[in-house]
């Protein structure tokens, strides 16, 4: 049976794996782990899904716990994805924070899950990547 719980020293390891495992990360900067190690620990809400101890999933966010959850990855292992864990670090997430609007950027191959359990896009989302300089 998966549980869920909120993490407060994930090991770099086992998010490495998790990203890795679950395809998201080819959009990560999984060569730099001294990048990831930031990520990780700068983030003031980590989820995770276990199962006899073993990570399946992991959910990364920033939170105010009262206005906005900005998720930034949701991870969960190939062989486990579609059972109903990503959704389940979801609502574990809306729980702790009721009143937040949950936000995040989708994967394109993960859209239609999004969409599939309530999700909708919204028009005014606009990004300036690290590269990138203001105008």
């Amino acid at each position: 049976m998966v549980s869920f719980e909120i993490e407060k020293n994930l090991s770099l390891a086992e998010f490495i794996y998790v990203l890795d495992e679950s395809g998201l990360g080819l959009r990560r900067p999984m060569h730099d782990q001294n990048h990831l190690e930031r990520m990780l620990v700068n983030s003031n809400l980590v989820i995770v899904a276990r199962e006899e101890g073993q990570v399946v999933g992991v959910l990364r966010a920033l939170t105010d716990f009262s206005y906005r959850t900005f998720i930034a990855d949701l991870a969960v292992i190939s062989t486990r994805q579609k059972e109903g864990i990503g959704k389940g670090m979801l609502k574990f997430a809306r729980n702790l924070a009721p009143d937040a609007r949950l936000i995040l950027f989708s994967a394109e191959n993960a859209t239609s899950f999004y969409r599939k359990i309530g999700f909708q896009l919204h028009e005014h989302c606009y990004q300036l990547k690290a590269e990138e300089n203001f105008k």
